[in-house]
């Protein structure tokens, strides 16, 4: 109940001082040349008849031998209209569950991810990509943006979100162009003021924390402040196991006091950072509503909520709960102390995201172009290599067989 309770406020709370948007959300970031399948497609391609293809793959199966990577390349490069991607689904989860599951190939995900926007089938990618561990598919940074640029052309900064935690969880935000598609997708989703759920709040915290340590400016610490404000809400509320269970972040306690130590380096530091005003709103209103579940829980006015809490707190969570004054009463003295210094930025959060993308994402597009081609031609050379020992292993068993009957048909005969 006090969960809930808090959850109700903050929402109140943020849609009336939090994360506005202060600049038009642009529908697209990434621009055609980025997006444009044509190099993709001028690749030497196998044509296949994917019935075959797939009667190969169910007779392989049913005689419980393995089908090679190779083959469910085919399969996917092929597909040539929506049905055949759901028959691809089912073979790349019928390969995963395989013996040879390690070896699906890099440009197979690239591959089926590009195939899924080209035959309007984005959910069954990003259902894929969700499902990872079921169906293999782990993109690279290009593919995870060509996944996200497609949902923030519609709007759908809800899935595109879904895209970054996935980034996120994967340890993905290595280029510069996917550092700026995340977090301008994590600021306009923050300004659709969505309803959350804890699991929500934790993945969106993780994704503003991992992804702003990339950015050593005021977009990056306003998005370590606002992740580390999250993860604490949640550490707070549900206990420190509940924030780093199955995520690429620090087990030990504190995330308010590390939302704390953010506001302290910009405090310290030289230069123009700041950090922008609507996350230091979000901060404050946060930690205000938090003491006032805390005091209500510890009155007994809510004692349902304490029931919950008795399988997921500790006797060191309830010891972080307790620093709520402390970090309160620091937040207000840094608070003012940023002020005064003029290192409180006016923009919202989702005005600097966007600001980055029409500013910088352009230039940062070349490199990943460049990157892409040569890996294209690393991935065709590396399939013409497999195709090369296919045919050599298709030789050789065809000679293994003729040796085999030549030697039965001499035994007959003498």
């Amino acid at each position: 109940m006090a969960a809930l309770a808090l959850t109700r406020r903050v929402t109140a709370a943020v849609k009336n001082k939090c994360l506005s948007s202060s600049l038009p959300a642009r529908r697209w970031l990434l621009s055609a040349a980025y997006t444009d399948s044509k190099v993709w497609e001028a690749t030497e391609k196998d044509p296949q008849n994917l019935a075959v293809l797939a009667s190969f793959m169910d007779r392989t199966y049913d005689r419980n031998l393995p089908v090679s990577s190779l083959t469910v390349s085919r399969f996917v490069d092929n597909i040539s209209s929506r049905e055949e991607v759901d028959q691809a689904e089912y073979y790349l989860y019928k390969f995963r569950h395989s013996p040879n599951c390690w070896y699906l190939r890099d440009w197979t995900v690239h591959s089926w991810i590009r195939q899924c926007l080209k035959y309007g089938a984005k959910e069954k990618a990003l259902y894929t990509l969700k499902n990872k561990v079921q169906y293999g598919i782990f993109p690279d940074d290009f593919t995870f943006n060509l996944l996200i640029d497609s949902y923030v052309k519609e709007g759908d900064f809800k899935s595109a979100f879904s895209v970054v935690e996935e980034v996120m969880l994967q340890e993905a935000f290595d280029l510069p162009t996917t550092q700026i598609l995340s977090l301008y997708t994590l600021g306009s989703y923050l300004a659709t003021r969505p309803q959350l759920t804890v699991s929500e709040e934790r993945a969106l915290g993780a994704s503003l924390l991992i992804c702003g340590l990339k950015q050593d400016n005021t977009i990056g610490l306003s998005a370590q402040l606002l992740g580390n404000a999250l993860l604490g809400k949640v550490e707070i509320l549900k206990g420190i196991h509940a924030v780093f269970k199955g995520m690429p972040l620090s087990w030990a306690r504190g995330y308010l006091g590390r939302a704390l130590t953010v506001m302290e380096k910009v405090a310290s530091a030289s230069g123009d950072v700041k950090l922008s005003k609507d996350t230091l709103d979000y901060m404050s209103d946060l930690l205000q509503q938090l003491s006032s579940t805390s005091d209500s829980d510890s009155s007994g006015e809510e004692s349902g909520g304490e029931e919950d809490k008795k399988d997921t707190v500790d006797e060191d969570d309830l010891a972080e709960q307790a620093k709520l004054p402390e970090y309160a009463g620091r937040f207000k003295e840094l608070s003012n102390q940023l002020e005064a210094q003029g290192k409180v930025d006016s923009s919202s959060f989702q005005g600097l995201v966007t600001a980055l993308a029409q500013q910088n994402l352009a230039a940062a597009e070349k490199p990943d172009l460049e990157q892409y081609e040569s890996r294209i031609q690393a991935w065709e050379a590396e399939k013409k290599q497999l195709i090369q020992r296919e045919k050599e292993m298709r030789e050789k068993a065809e000679q293994e067989k003729e040796r085999r009957l030549a030697a039965k048909a001499a035994a007959q005969q003498a």
